[in-house]
């Protein structure tokens, strides 16, 4: 089972912390994990939702999982010291714009003083050897252009839940600069770079305010789905394309170090960077029965309508690339969903889907083979 940059041999017995491993990305990430055999554990809040992927996938069960604050700095440091993490993926965060919106100092302190907290207690850990910090595509100082951010643009953002995740980003090149490996200091602490994706869409993502699950959720009650901005450009992708991303970049820092210690962009091909109204439009078309959507209107707080990410770099250096086209990551969410509905375990299905995801790195079989 190795793929593109994805590889079973290197993992087997890896000693992985995940922080925010009971959310969307991260229980998505931590299956990967486990099923690659690694030796995991986690650091995170209870489940966002109920009902939840880590809950419904039986991830309790299977990682060394602690609930805790990233902002409960001492708790984080003992967890470091006592797992002794070999890499680290750091995922803890409060991933909601209009959330940030009503609560801006939580934001602030989980995104970027809880950053700085896993940060100081891995300056420490010399078990450490790989740090991926997962932000945000809306790290950057968004212009409404249209072409493409690379990683050296400005960091920025106009909303809280931006704004903090650009932060993120300037925390982790401090602490890079200060205490880690850096090509002046190749041989300084562990190799830490930053990784920002797209919108990414999947099975299992039932947070609140992302279109998908809105979407999902209005359907199944059999509503119109209310959609805030239709005509709003986002880089769709499946969560799977992301972390391939992390996987494979944490790979390089392993066995490279320094020359990889920087900020990454994972986002889909052009052909990903969709309309909110395209999407839903393709999930009504997948549910049919008369499935439509209709603009949510009123007085929203200001999100972004362009954004699109340039991921050259992670195609030319990592060798990495999306797998699935939109309509692909679309199909499967619509299939992880009907296979829940019929009675499947989540386990099941995602992991599932995680082969299939690893057989196309493979050169083989798209998703769908089990709707």
């Amino acid at each position: 089972m190795e793929g593109l940059g994805v590889n079973v041999s290197f993992w087997a017995g890896k000693r992985v912390l995940v922080t925010g491993h009971t959310g969307f990305k991260g229980g998505w990430l931590s299956l990967w994990l486990t099923r690659l055999g690694a030796t995991l554990a986690g650091y995170a809040l209870p489940p966002p939702t109920d009902p939840s992927l880590f809950a419904l996938a039986g991830l309790e069960r299977k990682i060394d999982s602690v609930i805790g604050d990233i902002r409960d700095a001492a708790l984080l440091a003992r967890r470091v010291r006592e797992f002794e993490p070999q890499i680290v993926f750091h995922l803890a965060a409060q991933p909601l714009v209009r959330y940030s919106y009503a609560n801006p100092i939580e934001t602030f302190e989980v995104n970027a003083l809880g950053t700085a907290h896993l940060l100081e207690a891995l300056r420490d850990a010399p078990s450490a050897r790989a740090i991926v910090i997962v932000t945000s595509d809306k790290c950057y100082e968004n212009r409404e252009w249209p072409w493409a951010y690379r990683e050296n643009e400005a960091m920025g953002g106009f909303d809280p839940y931006s704004a903090s995740k650009g932060c993120a980003e300037l925390i982790a090149a401090s602490f890079r600069n200060s205490y880690f490996a850096t090509p002046d200091h190749p041989t300084r602490g562990a190799a830490l770079a930053t990784a920002r994706a797209g919108n990414v869409i999947g099975g299992g993502d039932w947070a609140a305010d992302r279109l998908v699950p809105d979407i999902l959720r209005a359907l199944e009650r059999g509503e119109t789905v209310a959609v805030r901005f239709p005509n709003a450009v986002r880089p769709w992708q499946h969560v799977l394309e992301p972390l391939a991303g992390y996987l494979t970049l944490a790979e390089r820092l392993w066995s490279d170090g320094a020359p990889f210690a920087e900020a990454w962009n994972f986002g889909p091909d052009p052909s990903g960077e969709r309309t909110v109204a395209e999407i839903a439009d393709t999930l009504c078309r997948a549910y049919g029965e008369g499935a439509g959507w209709t603009g949510g209107g009123g007085d929203e707080p200001h999100e972004a309508h362009l954004l699109k990410l340039d991921s050259a770099k992670a195609r030319g250096r990592l060798g990495w690339r999306p797998q699935w086209s939109i309509d692909e990551a679309l199909a499967a969410i619509v299939e992880w969903d009907a296979r829940r509905r019929r009675g499947e375990t989540v386990e099941t299905i995602s992991l599932d889907q995680i082969d299939a995801y690893t057989r196309r790195m493979d050169g083989a079989s798209a998703p769908g083979a089990h709707s």
